[in-house]
């Protein structure tokens, strides 16, 4: 299984999906993958629900700091490597569902408990959301190839 298949495999065991991309590649990378789910688990429905930045391109920037990140404070370096491959990595989600945000990509707001109700009435969670955890795990694997 690759690791698209297994972010998306998480997603639908009941991880939210900045954990489910961040847990994919969290072992792999050399983090604890108990560790990264209890990480990225604020980071759902657009950071806790307020909508914002899509919870799996989140998780995406979490995989590329465990891969690229700081291993000290003087690693400066490694820290603008780092926002240059999130900002890349942004550019590319973007370019290819259309929008960053959590309630732009779903067209509700997860933060209101109505529209909360919606999106699980409509299956966006399994559906669209879905798609998400994918493309951005697809993002993340060509970025640690081409890096």
């Amino acid at each position: 299984m690759n690791r698209p298949e297994r972010a998306d495999q998480l997603h639908r065991q009941g991880t939210n999906c900045a954990q489910a991309v961040a847990c994919t590649f969290a072992e792999d990378l050399g983090a604890d993958r108990e560790l990264a789910l209890r990480m990225a688990t604020g980071f759902g429905g657009g950071m806790g629900r307020t909508g914002a930045t899509c919870g799996a391109l989140t998780g995406a920037f979490m995989a590329l700091g465990l891969a690229f990140g700081m291993r000290d404070i003087a690693d400066q370096a490694a820290k603008e490597r780092t926002y240059a491959l999130v900002a890349e990595c942004a550019r590319r989600f973007r370019e290819r569902t259309g929008s960053l945000a959590c309630r732009d990509l779903l067209g509700l707001d997860l933060g209101v408990p109505a529209e909360l109700q919606a999106a699980k009435d409509r299956n966006l969670f399994a559906t669209q959301c879905a798609g998400y955890v994918k493309t951005a795990a697809e993002i993340v694997e060509q970025l640690l190839r081409e890096a």
